[in-house]
């Protein structure tokens, strides 16, 4: 049963071209009761699915919800190219082997907000692999070097004379090719895939198909609310995280902030999040309420509410009245590892894997960021006496339990 709803289908949307053939389809879908290939593809580059993720996936639950059929592409062989978007040089290549593993996390992530059952999974190696390079000849011709220029980020290289490689202008040649073969209908993608997506448009005219429809996502503001979110920035949130983990870092953003991420992570209707914004103006809503709904709402989409509600209270025993958290990690200090009735702080942090380095746990401590028995630490010569048992903290919610 195909039942659309536009409003919610162009929430949150940055760009939908062209909106009136997109309205069309639509519009036809639920005439004819024949669902819409709704195509999103992701290349296995990094392991792990966090919320600027999530904003695709939630887009392509919308329109699974509705009764479409939504192809979840992972593009191991476009993957070991190695996508060019907004890249000032070559982006070294993945290995067969790495992009496999990482697909396999993909794989187990991405159900966690798609229906298993109502998904087709599909890997493009399944027909870019089998090509001869008379194929691959064939697809170059259908596009010139003029159109590929005009890529940002491509015509910048160009004229500042940083090399492109033939092979980066593959990429966007196969994932547009990736639309012709799976006859996509709409085809998401993040903002910086504009270029990339609308090659799938001119492909599957060369091809004699209707071209597919594309719909853009803002990549989602990380947690220190200046650079999208990313992993390899440490502003992001894992939807694999544990509760209190998600529910705390949710509750550190701007109240600013939030605003935009109830539009892009959750369901929450825009009335609902429009009567807070004026409650917070006016001073008859606290915005740490309306933050935590927030929290609370995300957190119930991997975990369940049930879940939510236990981070919650977590939350605030242990930043409004102060309190520890009911479960602590312990770490019992080795025998080898203590040095005339001593340890040093630093070693500590990186023996804990509080700080990964000796020279990351210098700059927690710099920071202020680490405590040990509810004092700051204030220097990093610091040593403990043993035998010692106490808390370690470091920031505001990684707490370790020490014995030795």
């Amino acid at each position: 049963m195909i039942r659309n709803n536009i409003e919610l289908l162009t929430r949150g949307v940055e760009e939908i071209i062209p909106f009136d053939e997109f309205k069309k389809k639509i519009e036809r879908s639920e005439r004819e009761q024949k669902p819409l290939i709704v195509k999103a593809g992701f290349d296995p580059t990094a392991p792990d699915i966090h919320l600027g993720h999530v904003v695709l996936l939630r887009k392509m639950k919308h329109f699974q919800d509705m009764g479409h059929t939504v192809v979840f592409l992972i593009g191991d062989f476009t993957g070991m190219i190695g996508d060019p978007s907004g890249r000032s040089v070559t982006r070294k290549p993945l290995t067969r082997e790495q992009v496999l593993e990482n697909a396999e996390t993909y794989k187990r992530q991405v159900f966690k907000i798609l229906d298993e059952k109502k998904t087709k999974v599909v890997f493009n190696s399944e027909w870019c692999a089998p090509m001869s390079f008379s194929d691959v000849l064939s697809l170059t011709a259908k596009y010139n070097v003029a159109r590929m220029l005009e890529r940002d980020d491509f015509n910048k290289r160009y004229k500042s004379g940083i090399p492109i490689t033939i092979l980066e202008f593959l990429y966007p040649l196969v994932q547009g090719y990736d639309s012709v073969v799976l006859k996509a209908d709409v085809e998401l993608g993040g903002t910086d895939q504009k270029f990339n997506l609308l090659v799938g448009r001119d492909l599957q005219r060369e091809y004699g198909q209707e071209p597919q429809v594309i719909m853009t996502v803002p990549l989602l503001v990380g947690l220190d609310g200046i650079q999208k979110m990313s992993k390899s920035l440490n502003n992001y949130v894992g939807i694999d995280e544990p509760p209190r983990e998600i529910f705390g870092k949710i509750m550190s953003i701007s109240d600013d902030l939030m605003f935009l991420y109830y539009e892009l992570v959750t369901d929450v209707p825009r009335e609902e999040i429009e009567n807070y914004r004026k409650g917070i103006r006016d001073g008859t809503v606290h915005p740490k309420d309306v933050k935590a709904r927030l929290a609370r709402e995300i957190c119930a989409q991997f975990h369940g509410m049930e879940a939510a509600k236990s981070a919650e209270e977590e939350f605030n025993k242990v930043f409004v009245q102060k309190e520890l958290p009911d479960e602590i990690q312990e770490y019992i200090i080795p025998d080898n590892e203590k040095q005339k009735g001593k340890i040093w702080i630093v070693k500590l942090l990186t023996l804990t894997k509080l700080a990964s380095t000796s020279s990351e746990a210098r700059r927690l401590i710099a920071g202020g960021g680490v405590c040990w028995e509810g004092m700051k630490v204030a220097d990093d010569e610091m040593e403990i006496s043993l035998p010692t048992e106490g808390i370690l903290k470091v920031g505001k919610r990684k707490f370790i339990k020490i014995r030795g």
